[in-house]
């Protein structure tokens, strides 16, 4: 069907409301860059789940970053958007200030670098990411291991994305249908959604992250409300596979098991965390047991954001006591939190 076709069926929608989840920061960013809301029925509404990795990192992880970061010959290497996060006293960013050796990286591999030129220094890689972003932490540690790289440790605080699916699913009761993570789903494959259709009747679509995209998207899954179906469905074929990258898979199934994690404003889920295997239990740096959280102020509603109980703007404290500069709340420190999305779009 062609676009103008489609935007005006779903312009001009007029059933009951529904509620549609995104769960990717990137289609959060791409909606309010592609203008969607203003191409639909105000009776869809688009809201954003757990899509950021950074932003369900619990405090006692930022604390233990910190900790090895001022640790004499000790450097930690993290990605720009962990620097904000608010641990219990300080961030990684005002730590570093202080005199706290925290290097950026572009990639895992600039630490096992640094690490092979420097072995009378310890480096410790802030692992942080869903399933995007592990098998890179996994070819890191095969790198480490090619290059006989002793002095180098990961701290996890890694997840998956399907057992915070269905926690959703299974706690919160208002949601239609789901807009599948596109880059996820690059690696897991789009076949990993049918039980989920199967199992809670309702769509699970795939797209990518232009705005016509996203559009049909919508358009199937308003088609399959409309026939009272359920259904998994890849309209992201050019990029995702229906059983994924096998390969990036492998390595992540070499490195890594699964165990209970703690989600910042959701709390523990098991089965949803990625930890390194015994046998490669040399190089952890001591990730299990990082679950202690911050208890936010009750005036901070980040824990209803990331489940789509209200939009960020929604929160008393959205664009006021809590902005991209000076974060309160997780879901504001991260390009793909929802918070900071939606404050550099509407403020």
């Amino acid at each position: 069907m062609e676009a103008a076709k489609i935007i005006h069926e779903l312009k001009h929608y007029n059933g009951p409301e529904v509620k549609l989840m995104e769960v990717c920061g990137t289609h959060t960013a791409a909606i309010f860059k592609s203008g969607i809301r203003s191409l639909i029925s105000p009776k869809i509404k688009l809201i954003s789940g757990p899509g950021c990795p950074v932003c369900v990192t619990p405090t006692a992880y930022i604390d233990q970053c910190i900790a090895y970061a001022q640790k004499d010959r000790h450097v930690l290497y993290t990605f720009g958007d962990m620097m904000k996060v608010p641990g219990t006293d300080n961030s990684l960013s005002s730590a570093k200030g202080d005199g706290a050796k925290v290097e950026l990286m572009v990639s895992p591999l600039d630490a096992v670098e640094a690490a092979a030129k420097d072995p009378d220094t310890t480096y410790v890689i802030a692992a942080v990411g869903f399933e995007t972003t592990i098998p890179a932490y996994a070819l890191a540690l095969a790198e480490a291991q090619l290059k006989g790289v002793e002095n180098l440790l990961l701290l996890t605080a890694l997840k998956t994305t399907f057992p915070a699916i269905e926690w959703i699913c299974e706690n919160e009761k208002g949601i239609d249908a789901f807009i599948c993570p596109g880059h996820v789903s690059v690696i897991t494959g789009s076949d990993a959604y049918t039980a989920f259709a199967e199992k809670y009747h309702k769509p699970f679509v795939v797209t990518g992250f232009e705005g016509e995209h996203i559009l049909a998207a919508i358009y199937e899954i308003m088609g399959q409300l409309k026939k009272g179906e359920g259904k998994a469905k890849n309209l992201y074929r050019n990029a995702v596979r229906d059983r994924g990258n096998a390969k990036a898979r492998a390595l992540i199934e070499e490195y890594f098991t699964p165990g209970y994690a703690m989600w910042r404003g959701l709390g523990e889920i098991p089965g949803s965390g990625m930890y390194l295997k015994e046998a490669y239990q040399r190089y952890d740096g001591g990730s299990y047991g990082l679950d202690k959280d911050a208890v936010l102020a009750k005036s901070c509603r980040c824990g209803e954001v990331i489940v789509g109980r209200v939009n960020p703007c929604g929160c008393p404290m959205f664009g006021k006591g809590c902005t991209p500069t000076k974060p309160y709340g997780p879901c504001m420190v991260s390009a793909e939190g929802a918070c900071g999305i939606w404050y550099r779009n509407t403020i």
